[in-house]
């Protein structure tokens, strides 16, 4: 594995951890602030900070046959797109304001192991639109996935945990796992971070109207607890995990970033068992487990793919290494029967003198 490479993974398993924060922080910040406002003022938060630091970052990488950017024109700028901010306004704030409805109506664990269809939502999606046909053993691994989701759904709802709820949860899942898959394409010859940092403008922009006219004014915090837990999401929850991710998406596939997410679920199911006291069933325990299962079964092919590929490379260099020490033999074999002949040669012409 080469270095960037490494640094993807490690951005993208820090991302899965940081994320699995999010649900018990979202349950806690919502005693204070509606869906809509805790939108506002987690991407808004986020998007301050971001946007300063992206503003005095370089151009990002050009893309392969295309022309480099002028040095002057910052990552900023060239991140600044209709389509970045469109993004991140259905993709961020749609998603996170959809997600925070449900989250005030199910349990943390409920909403935490619904999480873990993510990333056979981005297998899915990526299949159908960039029409590739996954391998009999994936698609029955995204069956045994959505199964798990349906006992989930359709167990007890201990701990607060509504079927209207566990929709909401999943209706926001589908918007972030298409958000994911066309991301490769938004950070193509990108900034990560000048992405991240406009598509958190785009969030904050598009959920504020929302809030306003269908929330009326946030009311004042009851105590610092919950002003600390919006801080938290914000910053730990949202600026960290966003911009890694990008970063980590940045240099490889949708697929293979959307296995990451795995970590979200674990930590979230742990939080809202250990912290909230939400029950765990054998049904929530059997779901919880089904996802993972399906999820690890939709790898195989992409981690055998991996290996047939590394075996033929090595085959090929095995291959080139022997057809190049055939040819020095060969060529050293000519060289020295040329100077065998002309010693000869000489020698006869000498006598011959």
């Amino acid at each position: 594995m080469n270095t960037n490479r490494r640094h993807a993974v490690a951005a993208l398993i820090a991302a899965g951890l940081l994320w699995g924060t999010t649900v018990p922080l979202s349950k806690l910040a919502l005693e204070w602030l509606s869906p809509g406002w805790l939108t506002v003022v987690r991407f808004g938060l986020a998007a301050a900070v971001l946007l300063a630091v992206a503003a005095r970052r370089p151009g990002g990488r050009a893309v392969q046959g295309t022309a480099q950017r002028p040095a002057q024109r910052s990552a900023l700028r060239a991140a600044f797109t209709p389509g970045v901010l469109i993004a991140g306004a259905f993709g961020y704030g749609g998603s996170v304001m959809v997600q925070n409805a449900g989250i005030g109506r199910t349990s943390v664990t409920h909403a935490a192991l619904l999480i873990g269809a993510v990333p056979v939502l981005v297998a899915i999606i990526a299949a159908v639109w960039y029409r590739a046909v996954a391998r009999p053993v994936a698609w029955f691994g995204f069956a045994v996935s959505l199964g798990g989701v349906g006992l989930i759904t359709t167990g007890s709802g201990g701990g607060g945990a509504t079927m209207a709820g566990d929709g909401l949860v999943l209706a926001s899942l589908l918007l972030s796992a298409m958000v994911t898959v066309a991301q490769g394409r938004l950070l193509a010859g990108r900034d990560p971070i000048a992405v991240t940092a406009v598509q958190f403008l785009g969030a904050t922009l598009g959920s504020l109207p929302i809030a306003a006219v269908s929330e009326g004014v946030p009311a004042a915090p009851a105590d610092a607890g919950v002003v600390l837990a919006v801080v938290a999401l914000a910053l730990a929850g949202t600026l960290l995990p966003f911009t890694l991710f990008a970063f980590g998406q940045s240099r490889v596939s949708a697929e293979v970033a959307g296995a990451f997410l795995n970590l979200e679920p674990l930590v979230g199911a742990i939080a809202g068992a250990v912290v909230f006291g939400d029950p765990v069933g054998l049904v929530q325990a059997g779901g919880g487990a089904a996802i993972l299962a399906g999820i690890a079964l939709s790898s195989l092919p992409l981690l055998a793919g991996r290996r047939v590929a590394r075996r033929a490379a090595a085959v090929v260099a095995a291959e080139t290494g022997a057809e190049a020490g055939a040819e020095a033999e060969a060529g050293a074999g000519a060289e020295a029967g040329a100077e065998a002949e002309a010693g000869a040669g000489a020698e006869t012409g000498a006598e011959a003198g």
